[in-house]
């Protein structure tokens, strides 16, 4: 049985997960552009 009425998802939880993608998502972004202008400024 499924009732419509979900418990709220906890602000801290949300942050958590935001984190665990996000820093190494920002991580790579960043190795990325590095190496990026290393190629265009020799």
């Amino acid at each position: 049985m499924s009732t419509s009425q979900s418990s709220p998802t906890s602000p801290v939880l949300i942050a958590l997960a935001w984190l665990l993608v996000g820093v190494p998502l920002a991580y790579g972004l960043w190795q990325t552009l590095v190496r990026a202008s290393a190629l265009f400024t020799g």
